[in-house]
Formats: structure tokens, C-alpha cells, sequence
């Protein structure tokens, strides 16, 4: 389950490279390296997803590419961080948290059930 979580990490982390790598590409063969990016992002993506729930990994990987690249549009490239852009990354957070709980309880109401098959 670990390594499973170590895909959903570097499917996040590309996803951030080549969209960093659309904003500075300015030459032809950049866009190698973006266009490897994206095929590695897919392939961690996919391992992920094989398992874990694809809700969860993909509320995840969405919530981890807005905030990123908001926060890269901040950090890197001079833009404004104000509050409400604040707010609303706090809440692609705390959807992404209330997912894993989610989730964690349907799993566990799963297992209950099936051991009271199994009794």
C-alpha cells in the first residue's frame, strides 16, 4: 500500500514538472523533456490507480496540481496570493482529506461485513 502512495507522490510531482515546463518551454526541444514528463505522470498515475480507489487518487493529483500551480504561479512567475485564492486551496484540501476518510470508512464497513459473512 505504501508503494501505491509513493505513485499517487510522483504522479503529483510531474504533473507539476510539465506544467512548469509549459510556462518556460522556449525552444522546440523543451518540449521533449515536457512530452516525457507527461508520459511518466500517466504511467505513475495508472500504477496508482491499480491501487488505490481512482476517487481518491484523482481528487489527489487534481487538488495537488491546483495548489501547486498556484502556488508556482505565486512563487516562480510573481503572481498575486490573495485570500480568497487562499481559501479555496485550503478547501481542495481539506475535500481531498474528507475523501481519504471517506473512503477509510467504506473499507472498514467492507471488512465488517465480510467477516460477519465468514462467521
Amino acid at each position: 500500500m505504501k508503494k501505491a502512495w509513493m505513485y499517487v507522490f510522483l504522479t503529483s510531482f510531474f504533473e507539476l514538472v510539465w506544467i512548469l515546463g509549459f510556462n518556460i518551454a522556449d525552444a522546440w526541444w523543451h518540449w521533449i523533456f515536457i512530452i516525457t514528463f507527461i508520459i511518466m505522470d500517466l504511467h505513475f498515475l495508472t500504477k496508482a490507480c491499480e491501487q488505490l480507489p481512482t476517487g481518491t487518487v484523482y481528487a489527489i493529483f487534481a487538488a495537488a496540481g491546483t495548489v501547486g500551480t498556484a502556488l508556482m504561479d505565486v512563487y516562480i512567475f510573481g503572481g498575486d496570493l490573495t485570500s480568497g485564492k487562499m481559501m479555496f486551496m485550503v478547501l481542495l484540501v481539506l475535500g481531498v482529506i474528507g475523501l481519504k476518510l471517506a473512503d477509510e470508512m467504506s473499507e472498514n464497513k467492507s471488512n465488517e461485513g465480510s467477516k460477519e459473512v465468514m462467521h
